[in-house]
C-alpha cells in the first residue's frame, strides 16, 4: 500500500502535534503533566475567528451584485458593462488561489492574513471611489484576489488544529465561507438601499480592517518553514498532481459535484424566471435560503469527519445530494418541496466539500497552502462548466433531464471519492 493512501483520510493518519509541523522544539507537556500552550497553534477561539474572517472576505466577491442597476446609471454605463464585475471577481479569486494561497506555507499566519485583509480593505476604497467602469472592474480583479484569504483561512486552520480536530476546524472554516456566501447579496443589497452603493464598500472595507486587527492579534505568529522559496513553491504545484494520487481524486471527485452544483443553481434560476412559474429576482432568491441547512450541517461535518475519515463522510453527502436533487427531478411546481430538495442537495455538497478540503490537508499539512491552491483551482475551473451548460442544457432537455444530469454526475462523483480505500489490518 503506498503512503499516497495511508495519507488520504484526514482521521486515519498518523497524528502530527501542531509543533511538529512548524518545527517547535517547545515541550508538549509540562513537567506536572500539563499541556502548554504552543505559540504556533490557534489560541482558543481561532477557528472561529478564521471562520469569520472567511465569511467577511468572501462576502465581497457578490455583495455588490444586488446593486448592478444601480450602479450602472450611477456610473452612466450600459448593464452588460458592469455585469463583467462578478467575473472580474472570480477571475481575481481565482488567481489569488492560484498565487497567494501558497503563501501560507511562507508566511506567519498573522501577519500574512492581516496584510491581505488590509490589501482588501484598499482595494474595496477603491471601488468606492471608482468613477467609471475601468476603474471598477481592477478594482474587483484586486478585490477577488485579495478575497481569497478565505481560503488561506481554511489552510491555516487544518495546519495549526489540535491532534484529532482538523477536520472540525476545516469545517468550521467552511461554515464561516458558507455563510458569507449566502449572507453577502443580503448584507450587500440592503445596505446599498439604506446607505448607497458607495458607502456599502466603505462599510465592508471597515469589516476587513477590523479582521486585519484580529488576525494580528489572535493568529498564529510562527513562520513556517517550507524548504523552497516561493518561485520554487509555485514551480512545484503542477507536479503535485503526479506526487498524490489522492489529489488527483480529490480534484476530480469536487469538480464534479460542483458541476452538479453550478448545473442545479443557475438552471433554478433559468427555469422559475420562465413560463409557468414566473418568479422576479426577490422570489428566486428566497430559495437561496435553504442552504441555511448547509450551513447548519458543516460543525456536525467536522467532528464524522474527524471520527470516520473524510472518505466516509465525503459518499454519505453526496448520496444525501443525490437524494435532494432526486426530489428536485420531480419538478418545480410545489415549492416546499423544491425547498427540501434544495436543502438536501446544498447540505450534501457543502458537507463534501469540507471534508474533502479536509483530506487534501491532510496528505501534507506542511504543504497545505499548496495543497489547497492546486485543488481550489481545478475545482473553480472543472466546476465552471456546470455554468456553461446550464442554460444549453435547460434548453435542450428541460428542468427534469437537467436535473437528472446534475443526479448521475453527483453519482459518478460518489463512486470516483470511493476508490483509494484505505486497506483494512
Amino acid at each position: 500500500m503506498s503512503a499516497d493512501l495511508r495519507r488520504e483520510d484526514a482521521s486515519h493518519p498518523v497524528p502530527r502535534h501542531p509543533a511538529d509541523l512548524a518545527g517547535d522544539d517547545t515541550p508538549r507537556v509540562a513537567a506536572t503533566g500539563t499541556p502548554t500552550p504552543l505559540p504556533d497553534g490557534l489560541a482558543r477561539g481561532g477557528a472561529p475567528l478564521l471562520a469569520g474572517i472567511a465569511g467577511a472576505a468572501i462576502a465581497n466577491n457578490y455583495a455588490l451584485q444586488p446593486a448592478l442597476a444601480t450602479v450602472a446609471a450611477d456610473l452612466g454605463v450600459p448593464l452588460a458593462v458592469i455585469g463583467l464585475v462578478p467575473t472580474a471577481a472570480l477571475v481575481g479569486c481565482t488567481t489569488g488561489f492560484a498565487l497567494l494561497l501558497p503563501l501560507t506555507d511562507h508566511l506567519a499566519p498573522n501577519r500574512l492574513v492581516a496584510a491581505q485583509l488590509t490589501a482588501l480593505a484598499a482595494a474595496l476604497c477603491l471601488a468606492a471611489a471608482a468613477s467609471g467602469p475601468v476603474v471598477l472592474l481592477a478594482a474587483y480583479l484586486l478585490i477577488g484576489a485579495a478575497a481569497g484569504v478565505a481560503a488561506q483561512a481554511g489552510s491555516i486552520a487544518g495546519r495549526h488544529a489540535p491532534d484529532g480536530r482538523r477536520g472540525r476546524s476545516v469545517a468550521t472554516v467552511a461554515a464561516g465561507m458558507s455563510a458569507g456566501i449566502l449572507l453577502s447579496r443580503l448584507a450587500g443589497g440592503t445596505l446599498a438601499d439604506l446607505l448607497g452603493w458607495r458607502p456599502m464598500l466603505l462599510v465592508f472595507a471597515g469589516l476587513a480592517l477590523a479582521c486585519a486587527a484580529a488576525a494580528a492579534v489572535r493568529l498564529p505568529r510562527r513562520r513556517p518553514r517550507p524548504g523552497r522559496g516561493y518561485g520554487a513553491t509555485l514551480a512545484s504545484l503542477p507536479p503535485l498532481l503526479r506526487e498524490h494520487p489522492a489529489l488527483r481524486r480529490a480534484v476530480a471527485a469536487g469538480g464534479l459535484w460542483y458541476i452538479a452544483f453550478n448545473l442545479v443553481w443557475v438552471t433554478l434560476a433559468l427555469a422559475l424566471a420562465q413560463p409557468p412559474h414566473d418568479l422576479g429576482p426577490t422570489s428566486i432568491g428566497l430559495y437561496s435560503l435553504a442552504g441555511m441547512l448547509g450551513f447548519a450541517v458543516l460543525p456536525y461535518t467536522g467532528r464524522l469527519t474527524d471520527r470516520y475519515g473524510p472518505r466516509t463522510v465525503i459518499i454519505a453527502a453526496l448520496l444525501t445530494a443525490a437524494a435532494g436533487t432526486a426530489v428536485l427531478a420531480t419538478g418545480l411546481d410545489a415549492p416546499l418541496v423544491t425547498a427540501c430538495g434544495l436543502a438536501l442537495f446544498d447540505a450534501g455538497c457543502f458537507a463534501a466539500q469540507a471534508a474533502n478540503q479536509s483530506r487534501v490537508i491532510a496528505l501534507d499539512p506542511e504543504r497545505s497552502g499548496s495543497l489547497s491552491s492546486v485543488y481550489l483551482v481545478l475545482y473553480f475551473t472543472i466546476g465552471a462548466l456546470g455554468t456553461a451548460l446550464a442554460a444549453p442544457l435547460l434548453n435542450l432537455i428541460g428542468w427534469r433531464g437537467t436535473a437528472a444530469t446534475a443526479l448521475g454526475v453527483l453519482l459518478l462523483a460518489a463512486a470516483v471519492a470511493r476508490t483509494g480505500r484505505v486497506a483494512t489490518k
